[in-house]
């Protein structure tokens, strides 16, 4: 259907790259412990939504473009690998204080930024944009009648049931810091580390290869 074949396998296999840990996991962790599961729920819709942008682009064969042109690479790596580390910066100079973000003026405030970080974040990362350009394909039946709606419906089901798994990541965070960090301690320590961690991480993409 729609082109489509071994869509059981490609939902189990999709699954298990979700439940890997990756930089928007860390993102999404650190935000749900360190402001409890409102605002982890946040930045997981945000990251849900930048991958959206890579779905498209595969759909309509702009990741090529990445794979094929050192330069289009180089552009897009060298902007994620800033904002990760500008990410990572931001993390480390903020304490994570806020639980379950009850007052209205402080969700009001933070849902916004929340959100658009873990959009970037995930949309301008462009190896995120190769792994769509290789992964869908293999699902994709070579006499698809149309294959850019192949490649939505499997890039939408990839992201939806990828932000369920983000979500539950997002609650177990809150959870166990509600649990082992009262007075925010726990989750201030979380965020620092996903801070670090995220400044390693745009340095280690700004200093990867062009296109391999």
């Amino acid at each position: 259907m729609f082109g489509v074949h071994d869509f059981v396998l490609f939902v189990l296999s999709g699954l298990l790259l979700n439940i890997t840990p990756g930089q928007d996991v860390f993102y999404i962790v650190s935000r749900g412990a360190s402001h409890g599961w409102r605002i982890g729920s946040v930045a997981a819709l945000g990251v849900g939504t930048g991958c959206f942008v890579h779905v498209f682009a595969a759909a309509l064969g702009l990741s090529a473009i990445l794979a094929t042109s050192a330069m289009a690479f180089s552009v897009v790596k060298y902007a994620g690998a800033a904002y990760l580390i500008w990410v990572g910066l931001t993390m480390w100079r903020k304490n994570g204080d806020g639980h379950d973000a009850d007052n209205n003026e402080f969700f009001r405030v933070n849902v916004r930024k929340i959100y658009s970080q873990g959009f970037w974040t995930n949309a301008l990362n462009p190896k995120v944009a190769l792994f769509f350009m290789a992964f869908l394909p293999q699902f994709v039946a070579t006499d698809a009648p149309n294959k850019p709606l192949a490649f939505l419906l499997l890039g939408v089901v990839f992201t939806i049931n990828g932000t369920l798994v983000n979500l539950a990541y997002a609650w177990s965070a809150a959870h166990v810091s509600a649990r082992l960090g009262k007075g925010g301690s726990f989750g201030t320590w979380a965020k620092r580390a996903a801070g670090t961690l995220f400044i390693g991480l745009g340095i280690r993409l700004a200093m990867s290869d062009p296109v391999s």
